[in-house]
């Protein structure tokens, strides 16, 4: 199996003399996706949680919508290709568009389309100060980016702890991640929260719909995109988080704005 790390030396130039380091950097890698024995699609990704990342693109591509749909997800003895076997043929979209999402993300959903999700009616409500302490509880998770730097996190809460938790270079694979744990591990809270280090692309925006979360934060800036997305799917987008601030770019009311 391949490691999300690995092991690099390099030099620095600093105050006017070089140093030698030995250190960790973040692997990036294709891993193919194969449903019912056609391959779809590489993954440009970080080899950790690949079942997951298999099973919740699926998901948020709109290709399955329960576990019960999958028959068997494993990853190849090499590690790069994940296989997925679903209990139902299934035609691979023939419209594959490149995104922004960091490591060049595809998807087959129309992002301008109406959308199918609807979180406008969700009254779900946080305190402020339970949207900073949450971004505390983003970085205390990130154990890889402590070792490499050069990874994005995310995590999903329930507005008081952290849930679960994906790493990954690409942003968007991290969503991916998330929704295959909450699917395969069966973890659907009543209350959803995504915390993201990355920015907020059209692509992430619609995976947190398809999470259904009415709340996503990042800790850097949103799109243009994403912020009209998030007013036409009621979802409350809060961008640059930090410990003692965030600015907040729609559906404010459920931050008592």
């Amino acid at each position: 199996m391949l490691s999300p790390s690995k092991q690099i030396a390099y030099e620095r130039y600093e105050f006017q003399k070089w140093e030698h380091h030995d250190a960790e950097t973040i692997v990036e890698t294709p891993v193919s996706l194969t449903v019912n024995g056609e391959v779809w699609l590489s993954f440009m990704c970080t080899p950790i949680q690949l079942e997951e990342l298999a099973v919740g693109f699926l998901y948020n591509e709109g290709v399955i919508k329960s576990m019960e749909e999958v028959a068997d997800v494993r990853v190849c003895e090499h590690g790069d290709n994940v296989d997925v076997w679903l209990n139902r043929s299934v035609e691979q979209p023939t419209n594959w568009r490149r995104t922004s999402g960091c490591t060049g993300g595809v998807t087959a959903v129309d992002l301008l389309a109406k959308p199918n999700v609807n979180l406008a009616e969700n009254r779900f409500k946080v305190q402020p100060e339970a949207i900073m302490d949450m971004v505390e509880k983003l970085f205390s998770a990130q154990g890889l980016y402590r070792d490499t730097g050069g990874v994005h996190t995310s995590a999903l809460s329930d507005g008081e702890k952290v849930l679960l938790a994906a790493d990954d270079i690409g942003r968007h694979n991290t969503l991916d991640k998330i929704a295959g744990m909450c699917l395969m591990q069966n973890v659907f809270p009543e209350h959803r929260i995504l915390i993201t280090t990355g920015r907020i692309s059209s692509e992430m925006l619609q995976k947190a719909a398809q999470i259904n979360a009415p709340i996503l934060i990042s800790r850097t800036s949103p799109s243009s995109l994403s912020i009209e997305m998030a007013e036409r799917y009621g979802i409350t987008l809060i961008g640059y988080a930090r410990k003692h601030r965030f600015n907040v770019y729609s559906n404010g009311e459920r931050v008592g704005l």
